[in-house]
């Protein structure tokens, strides 16, 4: 303040703008304030997230005896009314926070119920959130990869992983009238596990359960823990024009492959990991060019696979739905990038379309949708039964079955699926025309 008596020469010029100079100097600085705490359980974690009105310095440490992660917040204060105790309640991992002033700062104490390993990483904005701070408090024994080989059973069902991409603190794309992407693919992604489910000698898997958020590579890795034989994630898209609409249906891309290809050898984890899915291949005990020509040879076998089912899938989807593109698109997603596991990305459409956010948040347009996916994976795999499934046993011949309608369903789309014609359909089971209902069993000629 020493310097202030010079400013006043000038400010005889200019009164007003020094008045508000000389103000400004004299208020303190304000603090960031923390408005809020939130909190997501995931299968093996849980997520704190801490929405701030700035980007806030932070440093987070455990203490034992009792478990608890401690959360300090340089020059934070919080917005009058603020509770923390809310977020924790009803919570699994977490028995309560409890915050405090402290010297300047801002201390939140998270008490946990077993020990966790906390890993903190800050959030620029993105519509409807505003700066946070996340904190995922992973539990060590939830998150444990299955490394134990287990020879899969005679005849098993096929897997499909079914993905419902972002979740928890990501809303993804946000369409019109707050339609949130991570509601409408979950939405979506349990009626395709449904429909899967329904199909003798199928079982169909969720990746994501909830509203939580899971990181790409956990995704694929619970994928391959279930010893999936496809990968199917299941996303809506969006671009700042309104108008673009329609599906799509992406695989991995030549230079995605090449990067995981090198990623994958260079991390000893993986390189002791699984490849083949079901099988027990491992690159462990490989010399490098072998480990290498290994996993090349796996990662183009399954990029072919997932342009096949691709392909099944965006021919289904096409027969409900306007598509975007007409043929298989190539993209270096993360969530594509299983060396040994056929893998596609599912865009349903476009969310940032105000037609199609009505549409995709509708029952009746979901089960359309859910069902043509199902149908393509149905279709890749009956030309692609995996071996030692019940699908490889009774290729080339199928009893004679029955099939409960489910909403969606065709009677050219079930006669397409099961390789015969609608009127054979229709003759077996004494049908004067296409018209048919939900719940209605159908006998399926055998083939």
């Amino acid at each position: 303040m020493q310097r202030l008596p010079s400013l006043l020469p000038v400010c005889a010029a200019f009164r007003g703008w020094c008045a508000l100079l000389l103000l400004a100097l004299a208020l303190p600085v304000s603090a960031t304030q923390l408005q809020g705490v939130r909190m997501h359980e995931a299968p093996d974690s849980t997520r704190v997230v801490f929405d701030t009105d700035a980007k806030v310095s932070y440093k987070v440490f455990t203490l034992e005896n009792p478990h608890r992660v401690v959360v300090d917040l340089a020059g934070v204060s919080p917005q009058p009314g603020f509770d923390p105790a809310v977020a924790a309640v009803g919570r699994d991992r977490v028995r309560s926070l409890r915050a405090a002033n402290r010297n300047g700062d801002y201390r939140v104490v998270i008490d946990t119920t077993t020990a966790l390993q906390p890993k903190a990483f800050t959030l620029q904005p993105i519509q409807p959130y505003g700066h946070r701070l996340v904190v995922d408090l992973i539990d060590p024994n939830g998150a444990r990869p299955n490394t134990q080989i287990t020879a899969p059973a005679k005849n098993r069902d096929v897997i499909i992983a079914i993905d419902a991409g972002h979740g928890g603190d990501d809303p993804g794309a946000i369409g019109p009238n707050k339609i949130f992407e991570k509601h409408v693919v979950l939405q979506l992604a349990r009626k395709v596990q449904r429909r899967i489910n329904a199909i003798e000698g199928f079982s169909g898997v969720l990746v994501r359960t909830g509203d939580y958020y899971l990181p790409h590579r956990r995704r694929t890795q619970l994928a391959r823990d279930r010893r999936a034989d496809l990968f199917v994630s299941i996303h809506a898209d969006a671009f700042r024009e309104a108008n673009v609409s329609g599906a799509s249906v992406y695989t991995l891309s030549d230079r995605g492959a090449t990067s995981e290809t090198a990623a994958w050898l260079a991390e000893r984890e993986n390189r002791a990991d699984l490849l083949g899915g079901v099988g027990d291949v491992s690159l462990d005990d490989k010399d490098p060019v072998l480990a290498h020509v290994l996993l090349d040879l796996s990662m183009d076998a399954n990029r072919s696979q997932s342009i096949s089912a691709g392909e099944a899938v965006l021919a289904n989807l096409g027969r409900v739905t306007k598509l975007h593109k007409r043929r298989v698109e190539q993209a270096a997603f993360i969530v594509l990038k299983s060396p040994d596991m056929p893998s596609i990305l599912v865009e349903t459409g476009f969310i940032s379309n105000p037609t199609e956010a009505r549409r995709l948040s509708q029952a009746e347009h979901q089960h359309k949708v859910a069902a043509a996916i199902a149908d393509g994976v149905e279709q890749y795999m009956r030309n692609n039964p995996p071996p030692g499934t019940l699908l490889a046993a009774n290729a080339g011949t199928r009893p004679e079955m029955r099939y409960t309608i489910v909403r969606g369903d065709t009677l050219s789309t079930i006669a397409m699926r099961y390789g015969i014609s609608s009127k054979l359909l229709k003759t077996k089971n004494g049908l004067r025309n296409d018209k048919i209902k939900v719940g209605q069993v159908l006998v399926i000629p055998g083939a």
